[in-house]
């Protein structure tokens, strides 16, 4: 079981959603920039929804219901569970977190500049982890379930 984000990790989180709802379709657009330097890893993604822009769009709303909802997960368990679905269908593994983590928070300091203080990148660092904890024991659930005869 992960454990639970601080207090502080959640104010620091919740205080950046302005900056996500402004900024998120270009920290992910700069996130996927990144990411996709590896081809194995852009492999594994729907070429359509990145060039439309969906797929982008899509983890910006993602990310900003996780800082709007640090205080109450909960809410988010039925997108969790979706995204473990997806995550699965696309091959995701553990060892791939890592990679993302590695675009991720660079791309919230390329976008965000001074905004993106060393306090909000350890914090998203926290908030980054303690999601993919979860999502990683939802999609070996889901692959364990698959492996059964």
């Amino acid at each position: 079981m992960a454990k639970p984000l601080s207090a502080k990790t959640i104010a620091t989180i919740k205080a950046s959603a302005p900056a996500l709802q402004q900024h998120g379709v270009a920290i992910t657009t700069r996130m996927y920039e990144r990411l996709f330097i590896n081809p194995e890893i852009e492999a594994m993604f729907d070429r359509a929804a990145q060039e439309s822009g969906e797929q982008p769009r899509r983890l910006a709303g993602a990310i900003l219901a996780y800082a709007q909802n640090a205080d109450k997960l909960e809410n988010l368990g039925g997108a969790v569970e979706r995204m473990a679905a997806r995550h699965v269908e696309a091959g995701v593994r553990a060892e791939h977190y890592p990679l993302v983590a590695q675009a991720l928070l660079p791309a919230i300091r390329d976008v965000l500049g001074d905004e993106a203080s060393d306090e909000l990148l350890e914090a998203w660092g926290e908030a980054y982890w303690y999601l993919a904890e979860i999502l990683i024991n939802a999609e070996n659930a889901l692959y364990a379930q698959q492996d059964k005869p």
